[in-house]
């Protein structure tokens, strides 16, 4: 019978070779598959450190002033006053003797304010009457005037100073013109409503007119005020 010829065996390198090779293949595959699953780690976005805003800043809490106004005033007036020169019988007299007094005063008010921030400033008139006897028979009854002021606000309130051109009236004697200086507090209660008071002083120079059995030449009067005043404002 013939003998099959039986092939002889692969070389055990050539084993060793494909062994390696799938040592290999299996390694490639794990780092394969650990890097595409750090990969896909990175793709989410590192948690971000939460950002702190700063704080808004306070706002104003002051009211606006700006608009018109209208109210009422009523107070106290003082009146310290000196004849200076008077005719009496033909002959004249120059000394001084005093006509003073003191009484009632109220009034009308009315004007404009511009805020401009931390400052007010406006212009306005005033129209008072006055009930106050400087000598028998002789009185002050008016005293009107044109102002302007500027202030500095306080929260809801309104500190100012003001002055400006004031005119006085008597029943005998001229009306005269004159000058006032003068400060006061103003306080908003509400958007159009606010209350505060006054202090006013005043000097009129040269009032004239027959007095009594005189006439008189120079008559002139410091004037001071103190009043408390509310406005409707618009």
């Amino acid at each position: 019978m013939r003998r099959r010829t039986q092939k002889p065996d692969s070389a055990p390198g050539q084993k060793r070779k494909v062994k390696n090779m799938k040592y290999l293949l299996s390694a490639a595959a794990a780092s394969a598959l650990m890097a595409g699953t750090a990969f896909a780690g990175n793709i989410e976005p590192a948690p971000m450190e939460p950002i702190i805003a700063p704080a808004p800043a306070p706002m104003s809490t002051s009211p606006n002033w700006t608009g018109f106004y209208v109210g009422g005033e009523i107070g106290y007036a003082d009146v310290n006053g000196d004849v200076k020169n008077w005719d009496r019988a033909g002959l004249n007299y120059s000394g001084k003797y005093s006509a003073n007094g003191d009484g009632l005063i109220g009034g009308v008010v009315l004007g404009y304010d511009y805020d401009m921030g931390d400052w007010v400033v406006g212009a306005g008139a005033d129209y008072d009457w006055l009930d106050v006897n400087v000598a028998p028979g002789l009185s002050v009854d008016t005293i009107w005037r044109a102002k302007l002021r500027a202030g500095y606000k306080l929260g809801n309130g309104l500190l100012y100073a003001t002055g400006g051109y004031a005119n006085a009236d008597t029943n005998v004697l001229s009306d005269q013109d004159g000058y006032f200086l003068g400060a006061g507090y103003e306080h908003m209660l509400s958007e159009n409503f606010s209350v505060g008071g006054e202090v006013l002083w005043h000097r009129f120079d040269n009032f004239k007119g027959d007095y009594n059995d005189r006439r008189i030449n120079d008559y002139d009067a410091d004037v001071t005020t103190a009043q408390v005043r509310a406005t409707f404002r618009f």
